[in-house]
């Protein structure tokens, strides 16, 4: 069983960081929430039941994604909760935290340089909106730059305290 202890070297900022993960995804997701909803937040056609419902499910993803990242600082980290089938009680191997975490920022990363390529490049037709629109729109998006730095910066920090700790168990 994971002692307290084996917690309480986690650093401040890392449990900062791992809680800002789920806040800096939040206004996107509410963004497309809204869209799917109908709210004028984008000109141009209303998206249908299948399009809402992949515009919904997309936000719950991201967040849910973006929770995960607190794996990295709190107890369910560390050993599986008991009740998971199967797996609950057992320790978690570090790398089958770290490398997932890694690959997801580097995903991440990924999205936004594309995203800005496709932007600066003219790939895109642009927001297609008006000012405020346009404006509501990079002010819900913009927090999504600080994830993946966010993520590797926990991620390396989980990595070095359980390396650690398992040097002197």
């Amino acid at each position: 069983m994971l002692k307290v202890s084996a917690l309480e070297n986690v650093p401040r900022w890392a449990v900062l960081a791992a809680h800002a993960v789920p806040l800096v995804t939040l206004p996107s997701g509410l963004w497309r929430i809204a869209l799917a909803a109908g709210v004028p937040v984008l000109d141009g056609a209303v998206p249908n039941g299948g399009e809402a419902l992949y515009i919904v499910m997309l936000s719950v993803v991201s967040e849910c994604l973006a929770l995960l990242t607190l794996g990295l600082v709190r107890p369910w980290g560390e050993v599986v909760p008991g009740w998971i089938p199967l797996l609950g009680g057992r320790r978690v191997r570090p790398l089958a935290a770290v490398v997932p975490a890694l690959l997801g920022a580097s995903g991440l990363l990924g999205l936004c340089a594309w995203s800005f390529y496709a932007q600066f490049a003219g790939l895109g037709d642009g927001f297609g909106a008006g000012p405020f629109q346009d404006a509501l729109m990079v002010a819900c998006y913009a927090p999504l730059l600080a994830w993946p730095p966010l993520l590797t910066a926990v991620t390396i920090a989980y990595h070095r305290r359980r390396r650690e700790s398992l040097a002197t168990a």
